[in-house]
């Protein structure tokens, strides 16, 4: 038997007025998922903890049966091995956003207009970067505007604060260290002037210059944040005696399942985002459902991208999409299928919150209950009741006949 289980990132929402209190996993036309929902057992999950605020990361780590509160580090050194930066020990890594800033370092807008093309030649432009410490810099772009940033060299800690001001509007953030070591005060200082020096650099790049020729905010800035060392996790096929890959979007995901020792299953036209190719998406997953792999690991996330944005319609609209994968994914046979989301990002707060997510098992001989919708309400009356992030593999390695008897 094999494994899926496929996380529709943010899916997860709170009841809305404009939708008559539902949210809008309710008020989406999700047959599939429906008929999933009746073939299969349900549940709702906490991917941490209770009223635990997760981030997709922290939210995988312990899906995938890791405990972020040991492994976790911070999310650069996920989001760099994901878009194939080789993360070294010592080295400290960050997310980063391609964003846009004024003349006085006010961000107006976060995420470069959402930029899609030409970060490549962005990042060609700040590898160039020198610093007067002897600190290399590294710079990768990810997909849309996001990046990467590794700082190599001596004496660096992770122990620093975000520059990232989280909303328009505000000015870019002071980088201070946050305990009293020399370490992390030479790093807070290192990344403000690497900050400065990347807006230097951008502001008059030509990829810039004809963004702002056709009325689209230049990406002319880059806000690092999530800094964190090499995390050291146990490999993930040495864990549960399997053989694994990873279709996903974003470089954090594929980050983390690269740490983890998953093969990386690359998708072109997977942008991350409500634009993404869903048809070569879904092509990737049976074609390699089909192969000697024992598990798959499937994140698509444009649902998160649409909550984070507020944007009602959109969200709606992209798991209407998401449905039609399901639907697909369920023609596998000899397979054991789990579909839920990592965290709920409501549009009313456009992060994530805390609130369970649902969650569905379909495949042979599962407890299937009387659930008959797959939504935030109606998998809470599902046989699994109410579980952790953490409990999953452990499920679905007893579910695959995997798993080994505790006691005598």
């Amino acid at each position: 038997m094999k494994g899926i289980i496929m996380i529709i990132d943010g899916m997860a929402d709170r009841p809305l007025g404009e939708l008559g209190g539902k949210t809008p996993l309710e008020a989406a036309q999700t047959p599939n998922m429906d008929r999933m929902a009746k073939l299969g057992v349900n549940g709702i999950m906490d991917s941490i903890k209770p009223g635990i605020r997760p981030g997709s990361d922290t939210a995988h780590l312990s899906i995938l049966g890791y405990d972020p509160y040991e492994v976790y580090t911070g999310r650069g050194p996920f989001e760099a091995a994901g878009v194939g930066v080789e993360v070294r020990p010592g080295d400290i890594a960050f997310r980063c956003n391609f964003s846009t800033a004024d003349e006085n370092g006010i961000i107006t807008d976060r995420r470069a207009g959402r930029i899609r093309e030409g970060t490549a030649q962005l990042a060609e432009t700040l590898n160039t970067m020198i610093l007067e410490e002897d600190i290399e810099v590294i710079f990768k772009e990810s997909t849309g505007h996001r990046a990467v940033l590794v700082l190599r060299g001596e004496g660096l800690s992770d122990q620093i604060s975000d520059a990232d001001p989280k909303h328009d509007g505000k000015k870019v953030k002071n980088v201070i260290g946050l305990d009293d070591s020399p370490e992390a005060e030479k790093t807070a200082i290192i990344l403000n002037k690497v900050i400065q020096k990347s807006y230097e650099l951008l502001k008059d790049h030509p990829i810039n210059l004809k963004r702002k020729q056709n009325g689209e905010p230049p990406a002319n800035i880059v806000l690092p944040r999530g800094a964190g060392a090499v995390p050291n996790a146990d490999p993930f096929n040495e864990k549960y005696g399997i053989k694994s890959a990873c279709i996903a979007e974003t470089g954090l995901i594929q980050g983390i399942a690269q740490i983890a020792g998953m093969d990386i299953i690359e998708v072109e036209g997977a942008t991350g985002g409500v634009d993404t190719n869903l048809e070569n998406i879904t092509s990737s997953i049976l074609q390699n459902a089909s192969l000697d792999y024992d598990f798959l690991l499937i994140n698509i996330d444009g649902a998160d991208e649409a909550g984070h944005d507020g944007n009602l319609e959109e969200k709606v609209e992209f798991i209407e999409k998401v449905d039609a994968v399901i639907g697909k994914v369920m023609e596998l046979e000899d397979v054991y299928f789990i579909l839920t989301a990592d965290h709920s990002t409501p549009i009313a707060v456009m992060d994530h919150t805390g609130d369970p997510v649902p969650l569905v098992i379909r495949g042979p001989d599962v407890r299937v209950d009387q659930v008959n919708q797959f939504h935030e309400r109606a998998a809470a009356n599902g046989g699994l009741c109410r579980i952790r992030g953490s409990d999953i593999m452990n499920i679905l390695m007893d579910l695959m006949n995997r798993s080994t008897k505790f006691g005598a």
